[in-house]
């Protein structure tokens, strides 16, 4: 990594900030964010953390909760670890290099990018997920969303080979042996993102006895609305203490229905009342390209390794990843002078 002086700096504050939450979090949580507040140069920092600020300002906060808990209970080196590399890697040097990068490149740079991987396709391809994944860290690119349904354990070798980036593993409960478990357990820069159902609390149990640093997700449609609403779904989700609550759409949910699911969120986040911090995988991905580059670019590919959206395969002369290179699909697919996909 470059700029190795600036980011020795901030790890000695954020793992100082550490102590002193783990001793008082209602005062270690406040002054961590007043100190990143000022050193804070990027429109996404400064914009991320007064908001942090001003929500703080509310002592029956939840999110207070949250922080206390998941400090009790995560790892330490974990939390460190994931944190600088989603935080720092991706949301402060990420955020500087992918503004360079697309003014010589002339497209949009997403921050974070969504795989849906095939077993298959892992093993034959092997090779052009781990070039993507490099490519993509040069253009600024440090937050990885692998869905892996059915085999977690086939994403792993792509994490640990890139210790910079932060990796998050969408997958189900059934599907994590306790042999996946410990191998996971041995690298810091991944957190489990695991299928909201009624089979996960016991797994969710299991984690937080492990000091793991694990979310929830759960596909909503027209049948959740109401649960969504009223914040019945929110408050089930809380239950198993996940730092996140990611909510993504099913294939062929309306766009009606996702913008009312998004509003909700984003009320539900401001009146901070659930103590962990929802997150709709489309709409709050989106925001934060807008913050970081004005636009908003979502990039993700599916398991052929064709670029799509979460469910639209994008148009474009060069979209696959098995094909092209990071670089020849984003700027075939993301032209600055559209602004938009091709869809």
């Amino acid at each position: 990594m470059e700029n190795r002086m600036p980011r020795m700096l901030i790890e000695a504050v954020v793992k100082n900030a550490l102590k002193s939450i783990q001793e008082d979090p209602e005062r270690g949580i406040r002054n961590l964010v007043d100190l990143a507040m000022q050193f804070s140069e990027g429109r996404f920092q400064k914009a991320f953390f007064s908001a942090a600020q001003t929500m703080l300002q509310n002592e029956n906060s939840a999110y207070y909760r949250l922080a206390r808990d998941t400090v009790a209970h995560t790892d330490i080196n974990r939390l460190y670890t994931f944190g600088m590399n989603l935080g720092y890697n991706g949301c402060t040097l990420g955020a500087q290099r992918i503004r360079e990068n697309e003014k010589g490149m002339r497209c949009h740079i997403p921050w974070a990018v969504i795989l849906q991987m095939d077993e298959g396709r892992l093993a034959d391809n092997g090779q052009e997920y781990h070039d993507v994944i490099g490519e993509g860290e040069a253009l600024g690119i440090y937050v990885w969303m692998l869905f892996a349904m059915g085999h977690p354990e086939s994403a792993l070798p792509l994490a640990k080979s890139h210790t910079d980036s932060a990796f998050c593993i969408f997958c189900q409960a059934k599907d994590l042996t306790l042999a996946f478990l410990d191998e996971v357990s041995e690298w810091e820069h991944i957190m489990l993102v695991i299928r909201y159902e009624e089979s996960a609390a016991k797994l969710c149990d299991a984690l937080r006895h492990r000091g793991f640093l694990y979310s929830v997700w759960y596909p909503y449609g027209q049948k959740d609305v109401e649960a969504i609403i009223n914040g019945d779904l929110f408050s089930s989700m809380q239950q198993v203490t996940p730092v996140f609550s990611v909510l993504l759409p099913e294939r062929h949910c309306s766009i009606a229905i996702q913008n009312l699911v998004y509003q909700t969120i984003k009320r539900a986040r401001g009146e901070q009342t659930y103590s962990t911090i929802l997150w709709e995988l489309q709409g709050d991905n989106s925001l934060i390209d807008t913050i970081i580059s004005e636009d908003t670019c979502p990039v993700c590919f599916d398991k052929n390794g064709d670029l799509c959206t979460w469910d639209q395969r994008i148009d474009s002369e060069y979209h696959n990843l098995f094909q092209d290179t990071l670089a020849q699909i984003l700027t075939s697919g993301y032209p600055k002078e559209t602004g938009n996909p091709r869809t």
